[in-house]
């Protein structure tokens, strides 16, 4: 099934609800992996969105894909062409496999189709972010050659 899987371009009439469910599960992550109230976290989550995505799909160097097998949607995959300690280099906003579809190396697929997107855009590296409780994807990352290369950690203390 994974050797099926297809990127294709978010379309216009598609934007509005990717982007209100991209908010949506963002600002659920800033909640929940960093002990943010739920309303700065989708407070932190609108203003980045539109700080990052600021022209919709025609921001400027911005690839939004639906991932599909056999034409059916699975998940979905944000990728942006950006430069990072001089590096030109893809950075993955968001991969996501729908829940229906979990646990058949779709993930996989689509991190190997990024890899194939950053190569066709002329990239050679890329990275991304990964919340600390994203277990699961953390060890998929480690699995195909990703590392560390920095963690923010913190501990909250009990008031005096």
């Amino acid at each position: 099934m994974t050797d099926q899987l297809a990127l294709r371009p978010l379309r216009q009439d598609e934007y509005a609800a990717w982007h209100d469910l991209e908010i949506e599960e963002y600002a659920r992550d800033i909640a929940v992996n960093g002990a943010t109230a739920p309303e700065a976290a989708h407070e932190k989550a609108v203003t980045d969105m539109a700080q990052i995505l600021h022209d919709g799909l025609a921001t400027p160097g911005h690839h939004v894909f639906v991932l599909e097998v056999g034409g059916e949607r699975v998940g979905r995959l944000w990728l942006a062409e950006r430069e990072i300690d001089g590096r030109r280099t893809i950075f993955i906003y968001d991969i996501n496999i729908d829940a229906a579809h979990r646990g058949r190396g779709l993930g996989r697929a689509a991190m190997e189709q990024a890899e194939v997107e950053a190569r066709r855009l002329g990239v050679d590296r890329i990275e991304l972010n990964v919340f600390g409780g994203n277990e699961v994807a953390r060890r998929l990352y480690a699995s195909m050659g990703y590392i560390d290369r920095a963690v923010r950690m913190a501990k909250d203390l009990d008031p005096a």
